[in-house]
């Protein structure tokens, strides 16, 4: 009679637990935006005790800011990535649109918009969020300013503009979210109202749809 080979836990390093916690609270952050994210919650998706959570993140405050860097900005990496796969200006900011309204970012809009409401009652978040908006805010500024440099815009304030495009994206994803409708009217919207704010002849960037 054979028996059944005894099975051995692998002991985690305190490295490997602490990526293991965040990986599973950012899982559960994309599924559930980060107001999924209680001590319970984590656990249960980690498979581990709550107690073990609180010993890795001794602030869930804080848990929840990491999570929402990590995500934010790994979206960012990846627009920029397919932005810059295009060395037309007009066409990056088309990409731009077409990625952040796509149905595959809707996870990390949601993170966006519990972070805006979050962010009021936990300083690390906000601390994150004013990161983030800044890595985005310099990131759109360079594109317009490589436009007025290819003389497709004309805008002679890159950074206000940016200012400008990043607010239109977040009210305009957000409100794309609750909706849960096709996304590409409210891509060609916000182009066009791009498009008056860099100072572009009407088409430039709404072509490139």
């Amino acid at each position: 009679m054979s028996t059944a080979p005894a099975h051995t836990r692998t002991r985690l390093t305190p490295s490997q637990r602490s990526a293991q916690i965040t990986a599973a609270a950012a899982a559960l952050a994309r599924d559930g935006g980060l107001s999924a994210l209680t001590l319970r919650a984590v656990a249960q998706r980690a498979g581990v005790a709550p107690g073990l959570v609180a010993h890795y993140a001794t602030s869930m405050d804080g848990l929840v800011a990491t999570v929402f860097t990590d995500l934010t900005g790994a979206e960012l990496s990846d627009v920029r990535a397919r932005v810059e796969a295009s060395s037309d200006p007009a066409v990056q900011l088309a990409t731009l649109f077409a990625t952040v309204l796509g149905h595959d970012h809707e996870d990390v809009t949601l993170v966006w918009v519990d972070a805006w409401s979050l962010g009021r009652g936990n300083a690390p978040l906000s601390a994150a969020i004013d990161e983030q908006m800044d890595a985005w805010r310099a990131f759109l500024a360079g594109v317009v300013r490589a436009g007025r440099t290819a003389g497709l815009f004309t805008t002679d304030d890159p950074d206000a503009v940016a200012w400008q495009i990043l607010a239109m994206i977040d009210g305009i994803s957000a409100h794309a979210l609750t909706r849960g409708t096709d996304p590409a009217p409210f891509t060609a919207r916000l182009a066009q109202a791009c498009e008056t704010l860099v100072g572009a002849a009407p088409g430039t960037v709404t072509a490139h749809l």
